[in-house]
């Protein structure tokens, strides 16, 4: 017969060449821009890149310095680290910390002028010239921070029903309470810091208890495991992960989509809350405007952490070391003395490169194409 067929052979091999695995180089293409690893080597080679340019960046004094802002930053990402696997945004997060940094501050503050607050609908009431009700000491301190977590747990808790139950788009949801939340803090205070903290509150973000281990680094390292254990031990974790990779398929295999959601937008809000109370003891003052500028370093250090914006990838570690990244970053412009016009163009071309590597990074691992 003058027809032919493949022989079984041919088409043994066909097949093979057909799913062959990538070539070596490629395989560790992916491994690297899978793994944390990635980047840790960036911000080695950044470091020795700008060392030369950046006098004093390898000092001790700076590297206490970036350290000191690194902590309450990686708190913040960790916490926005939750909803990006889950394949949300916290946008609202920069404007839960301005309003729990706000209202702790209020809350213990020991004194405040009657010229910059007595228009506050908080005055006569909550606070009054000789300061809030809970700055008398341990006691008082500590269920002032313990109200405001609450605080940021409800904000969160709020964005979270909206989404999972009004089925509202998160960028949406989470762009309206910034601006709402924002203003609230600004409406509470007229726009003023509240300084005049306890030494004992000022004491969380300032105290070093051995060299580099300081209060906020202890306070870090342990919301640091218990997101890593949530994240990697648990059920939830799991569930998290799957909504975030296929919500539908997640749905019907039975994760408890809307209660996951509601629960990932309370830690946010929580880890938001507990990183700008650490910012606002290192600086001594709540204010209403405290994170304002801190929303891209969130969001780009997360990605570039490998946090993908697609949903379902994501690590503590990763963000952790993406929040270095962007200290670092920031820290070595400052070093340089560049105009802020110009710190800002380098950010947002960070940014943007962040955005292209998660696109890299999910169509190597076998994501969205």
């Amino acid at each position: 017969m003058s027809t032919t067929t493949p022989t079984p052979a041919a088409s043994t091999t066909s097949s093979s060449s057909g799913s062959a695995p990538p070539p070596r180089h490629r395989a560790l293409l992916r491994r690297l821009l899978a793994g944390e690893g990635f980047v840790a080597i960036l911000i080695v080679v950044f470091i020795l890149a700008m060392a030369p340019f950046a006098r004093g960046l390898l000092t001790e004094r700076n590297m206490v310095n970036v350290l000191s802002n690194f902590w309450p930053l990686a708190i913040i990402v960790i916490g926005q680290t939750f909803v990006l696997v889950l394949a949300g945004i916290d946008l609202a997060q920069t404007a839960i910390i301005n309003l729990t940094n706000t209202v702790g501050a209020l809350l213990v503050s020991r004194a405040l002028e009657p010229a910059l607050f007595q228009n506050s609908v908080l005055w006569n009431t909550v606070i009054g010239p000789d300061g809030g009700p809970l700055g008398g000491g341990w006691p008082g301190i500590l269920s002032a921070l313990l109200i405001v977590v609450v605080i940021g747990a409800l904000l969160g808790s709020l964005n979270g029903l909206a989404i999972a139950r009004l089925r509202m788009p998160p960028f949406m949801v989470t762009l309206g309470t910034m601006l709402l939340f924002s203003a609230v803090a600004v409406w509470l205070t007229r726009s003023e810091n509240v300084a005049n903290l306890p030494d004992d509150y000022v004491a969380i973000g300032q105290t070093s208890l051995w060299g580099a281990l300081t209060v906020p680094a202890l306070i870090a390292v342990a919301l640091g495991f218990a997101a890593h254990y949530l994240l990697g031990r648990t059920p939830f974790g799991g569930w998290i992960y799957a909504a975030g990779t296929n919500r539908d398929a997640a749905i019907i295999s039975g994760v408890p989509y809307k209660r996951v959601v509601v629960t990932a937008y309370a830690l946010s809000g929580v880890f938001a809350t507990v990183g700008g109370l650490l910012y606002s003891a290192r600086l001594e003052a709540g204010r209403p405007t405290l994170a304002d500028d801190l929303l891209l370093d969130v969001i780009g250090a997360a990605v570039i952490g490998g946090v993908s914006l697609f949903g379902g990838k994501g690590s503590v570690l990763g963000a952790a070391l993406g929040a270095l990244f962007f200290v670092v970053l920031s820290n070595s412009l400052n070093l340089l003395n560049l105009p802020f016009t110009v710190v800002f163009i380098v950010k947002g071309l960070v940014i943007v490169a962040a955005a292209l590597l998660d696109v890299a990074r999910t169509r190597l691992l076998g994501g969205a194409r």
